[in-house]
């Protein structure tokens, strides 16, 4: 007894020491708070809301919040606003983020429309009128451009670090409330990753599976996001971009969708510098149709998606897949199921060089495939276009099957390249020369991609010829200079 009383003041000197080094739990809420705030500090004035106005037709009004008379006078009917009005409240709204100080704004490519004009508030309450840079249904991402200078650039971190759990934060313009471009901030963690979109399906495209995102790349999150924030940042706590946020739809049957945003990653950085400078953002082509293999392959062990289909004339066909190989990874990364390959050539650049694992009659195999351009499907905006020649640009056939307006038999995609675009009156027009058009030779030199078109026609000061092999009436057609 005498020793257990002799190391009582001993304990309640250490526990005594222990609690008052412990915070308390005020201390620690107090720090959360500091570092949110903080954030959101570093990041508002990088961030704008954004209103999409329908061009009016005669006789329409615009909508106005108007505001009570002191006095309890009935006012007199105000004129029409202006979309620059302070009470000027747009039936669309977004936010937008800004990637360029002289002033390119980025947002999501869903929130535009048809005959539309748009309008970006700064966070300085500044109101501008904006016009489209660049804008790509494939990453859903678009590049608004304003007359302004010395804006702030978001920073952005890495989307691709992210783990479940992770405290992060939206910034937004929910239901137009942060028209005047002081945004709205919500917090949540990361509740996941690597999420599918739900599928949208239309008369051009009865999968409704257009984008990359319908294929696993979204980051998944419990921040409120309403909407409205589509087009906005979600932060990490030290107030960097890790990701685009995007208002989807909720599912059937349920109140409230999830939310979702778009990874700042490789793709994402390789779209964005495309769409500053106005180009066309193009993807990698395959060429197959995968098939997730049975259930008891899967058991047995079996991983990857089996090819069901090789396209004739495409680089899996060029390069030799054959149908039934079991297609195992792409550039090391490996692949679990049909999407999952979509997904890793998708993200990949047109002419990128690829190499697929595959298991072909129990033997594991190697193939190195260079990838031709998939036909992106949906409005793209492209303000500075590939140069002409002549005249005429020239594309991928592959880049050419888009269902709404693809009226000739399927190209042979291997025998050369597609004519997409002639000036009238230029010389390649005045020679015959239309959209639709099979090129397979520069004068005696084959082409099979724009690239190598460009490189053959260079330098040549002359008329020059071209074969075009679909054509058995006058399958040459010389092209004057200009």
């Amino acid at each position: 007894m005498r020793f257990e009383f002799a190391l009582m003041p001993a304990v309640l000197t250490v526990a005594c020491v222990a609690a008052a080094q412990e915070p308390d739990d005020s201390d620690m809420v107090e720090a959360v708070e500091r570092s949110m705030m903080a954030a959101i500090e570093r990041a508002e004035r990088s961030v704008v809301a954004v209103a999409r106005v329908r061009v009016s037709q005669p006789g329409e009004t615009f909508p106005l919040e108007f505001r009570p008379d002191p006095f309890g006078r009935r006012l007199a009917p105000a004129p029409d606003p202006q979309p620059t009005d302070p009470d000027f409240i747009p039936t669309a709204y977004a936010t937008g983020v800004v990637v360029d100080p002289r002033g390119l704004i980025l947002t999501a490519h869903h929130v535009l429309g048809e005959d539309s004009e748009y309008y970006v508030t700064t966070h300085e309450r500044k109101v501008y009128r904006a016009r489209v840079n660049g804008a790509d249904p494939r990453s859903d991402l678009a590049v608004l451009a304003i007359d302004a200078d010395g804006l702030v650039p978001i920073r952005f971190g890495d989307g691709t670090r992210l783990r479940r759990g992770q405290l992060v934060i939206a910034l937004g313009n929910p239901y137009a409330i942060a028209r005047d471009g002081q945004v709205s901030a919500s917090w949540g963690i990361v509740s996941n990753l690597a999420r599918k979109a739900p599928p949208s399906p239309s008369e051009f495209d009865t999968s409704g599976r257009t984008t990359l995102h319908h294929f696993g790349t979204l980051i998944q999150t419990d921040a409120r996001l309403t909407l409205g924030t589509s087009g906005g940042p979600l932060l990490n706590r030290e107030g960097e971009m890790v990701g685009l946020c995007v208002a989807l739809a909720a599912a059937a049957g349920y109140e409230r969708a999830a939310g979702y945003a778009i990874p700042v990653d490789a793709t994402f950085h390789r779209v964005l510098v495309t769409l500053k400078e106005g180009r066309e953002v193009e993807y990698g082509f395959l060429g197959v149709r995968p098939t997730n293999l049975a259930p008891r392959e899967v058991h047995a062990g079996l991983q990857g998606t089996r090819l069901s289909e090789v396209v004739p004339g495409t680089p899996a066909d060029h390069f030799g897949l054959r149908e039934g190989d079991v297609l195992t990874a792409v550039n090391d990364t490996p692949i679990h199921d049909a999407d999952g390959l979509y997904l890793e050539v998708g993200k990949l650049p047109v002419e990128a060089e690829v190499q697929l694992a595959i298991l072909r009659n129990g033997r594991r195999r190697r193939v190195d495939v260079v990838l031709s351009k998939y036909p992106v499907r949906g409005r793209r905006v492209v303000t500075t276009p590939a140069p002409a020649w002549r005249g005429l640009r020239v594309d991928y056939p592959t880049a050419w099957l888009d269902a709404a307006r693809h009226q000739r038999r399927p190209p042979a995609f291997d025998e050369g390249v597609i004519v997409t675009d002639v000036e009238e009156h230029s010389s390649a027009w005045e020679a015959g020369l239309r959209p639709g058009a099979l090129l397979s030779h520069v004068e005696k030199t084959m082409v099979r991609t724009p690239r190598q078109f460009h490189e053959a026609v260079a330098g040549r000061p002359g008329p020059v010829a071209l074969r075009l092999p679909d054509d058995l009436q006058q399958p040459t057609r010389t092209v004057p200079p200009e």
